[in-house]
């Protein structure tokens, strides 16, 4: 099953023109209608741009220009997405919108004032409103004496010229094609990966801070005070309970260091794959799990690990805010695509803005081409559905 979240404003099939006749049929005076507002709006077009694009980039060298230019090129995509009405109206040009810029993944303001910068769409709409200008004055000025005087062939004449238009929306007005598209998610993705692994690097020195370094500076206390007695002669019970407080405390610290290494990289997922590692957090879980793995191979080690840390995650959900009395892990392999899915019978009420990690959880899939559904009514069961591009072991 593969879900396709993005949604885009989809326009539906271009409108088949009438033929063009000596009798003037609706079609040909919205024709009419665009030349002749072709001349104002170009004119709103041109100013807006040499006002507020022109201004800003000049403005550069200064600490607002680059925003000055930012919120101009926004605007130019809202100028873009007027004129593409305005063709569907009076054209009946139909154009798909352009996919939004994904600003929300983009992180910190920077990056998203740079992904507007660098945005395709907004720069051809300032190309077009630039060339519009001259088109308008000559559409304006060949129309409106027409309508007086070549009244027979004004339907042949404002279809020729309305062709121009059509073609002139569709070349600069058009979305992005798909690999602009792509690349300007897989630059915001990236930004999401680094933040991610900068929080996870900060999570293992904390926990090193907090947990295992803490332990191990008190042990070496305690050794060292145990130390100073047996050198002093003084080999009794109190000696012994600080070298068994010393023990307790390498143990703790032992199993702190091995609960870290198993959240950077469980061993048993290295050595056994998918299905061993996933059954053996599936044992911790405190809800009993039942884990189905049906793969006929192994996947590459970094959609392993995210599929791993995925799941993970998901099953101390359960335990922590579920109240199930039983869960499930289903892993497959469907063509190109590895799909995971999480059930339990719990409460429900699960959503991607819960503050339960989901959203994490789905910007890192979507970081790597991925889908992350959640089904979760209020009283339950929930089902969590991901799905990860299927790469080979050996292609990374």
């Amino acid at each position: 099953m593969s879900v396709d979240p993005r949604g885009s404003d989809r326009g539906g099939p271009e409108e088949r023109l009438p033929p063009v006749g000596f009798a003037f049929a609706p079609q040909t005076w919205r024709e009419i209608a665009h030349l002749l507002t072709n001349l104002p709006m170009a004119l709103i077009g041109f100013v807006y741009v040499m006002t507020v694009i022109v201004t800003g980039a000049a403005m550069t060298v200064t600490v607002i220009g680059f925003p000055l230019l930012a919120l101009g090129l926004g605007g130019a995509r809202l100028l873009g997405r007027f004129e593409r009405g305005r063709a569907r109206l009076l054209l009946g040009l139909r154009v798909d919108e352009p996919s939004p810029l994904p600003l929300r993944r983009a992180g910190g303001v920077l990056q998203q004032m740079w992904l507007v910068l660098k945005d395709p769409v907004a720069w051809r709409t300032v190309l077009y409103d630039l060339v519009r200008l001259p088109w308008g004055v000559l559409t304006f000025g060949v129309v409106l004496p027409a309508l007086f005087v070549l009244w027979p062939v004004l339907p042949f004449l404002a279809r020729g010229l309305t062709n121009v238009d059509r073609a002139l929306v569709r070349g600069l007005l058009s979305p992005s094609d798909e690999l602009e598209r792509r690349i300007a998610e897989l630059e915001s993705d990236r930004g999401v990966v680094v933040d991610t692994a900068a929080a996870d690097l900060r999570r293992i020195e904390r926990d090193l801070h907090d947990g295992a370094q803490a332990r191990l500076v008190n042990l070496a206390m305690g050794l060292g005070l145990a130390k100073e007695k047996l050198l002093e002669g003084q080999a009794d019970d109190a000696v012994a309970a600080m070298v068994e407080e010393a023990h307790g405390e390498v143990k703790l610290a032992l199993q702190e260091l091995r609960d870290l290494a198993r959240g950077i990289h469980p061993a048993v997922l290295t050595d056994r794959g998918l299905d061993a590692a996933l059954s053996s957090v599936a044992s911790r879980c405190t809800v009993p799990v039942k884990v189905t793995a049906d793969l006929p191979s192994r996947p590459a080690p970094a959609i392993e690990g995210i599929a791993y840390f995925t799941v993970s995650e998901l099953l101390q959900n359960i335990s922590k805010h579920s109240g199930a009395r039983s869960a499930s892990v289903d892993v497959w392999r469907t063509d190109d695509r590895l799909l995971i899915q999480v059930w339990d019978d719990g409460r429900g009420g699960a959503r991607l803005d819960g503050g339960s990690g989901m959203r994490g959880l789905a910007e890192r899939l979507d970081a790597v081409d991925g889908l992350f559904v959640v089904d979760s009514p209020a009283g339950g069961p929930t089902t969590v559905t991901a799905e990860l591009p299927w790469r080979d072991r050996g292609q990374g």
